[in-house]
């Protein structure tokens, strides 16, 4: 079965770091755009990077814009979210999905993503 599943997350102080993995099982993910989304509670769901096949990255949040970093590793068939200078408002559930890429943008579209992971909770608190 296609499928995304997210690790990494867990419990850190403002400041710190982490680092989220999005693994595909059931497909190979090189060819296709990844997006990071994330919950917390009482909140919808918004976009927060997602990356193309080509490697470029698209921020849609900019409340992580300078601390989150979206990469790829088709080897390991991962797509990695590296979050830096964690706040308490980045705490939620983090997942992962396959998105549409729109060519002529360049630009992943964050409506439609499909094998969706799980989710991975990450807490940011003193």
């Amino acid at each position: 079965q296609l499928q995304l599943v997210e690790s990494g997350g867990g419990l850190v102080q403002p400041g710190g770091s982490l680092r989220l993995s999005c693994a595909a099982s059931g497909f190979t993910l090189d060819r296709d755009a990844i997006g990071w989304f994330r919950q917390a509670p009482g909140k919808e769901r918004e976009g927060v990077l997602c990356i193309s096949s080509s490697g470029s990255s698209t921020n849609y949040a900019d409340s992580v814009k300078g601390r989150f970093t979206i990469s790829r590793d088709n080897a390991k068939n991962t797509v990695y979210l590296q979050m830096n200078n964690l706040k308490p408002e980045d705490t939620a559930v983090y997942y992962c999905a396959v998105v549409p890429f729109q060519s002529v943008s360049a630009q992943c579209i964050m409506t439609g993503a499909k094998y969706w992971g799980q989710g991975t909770q990450v807490t940011v608190s003193s």
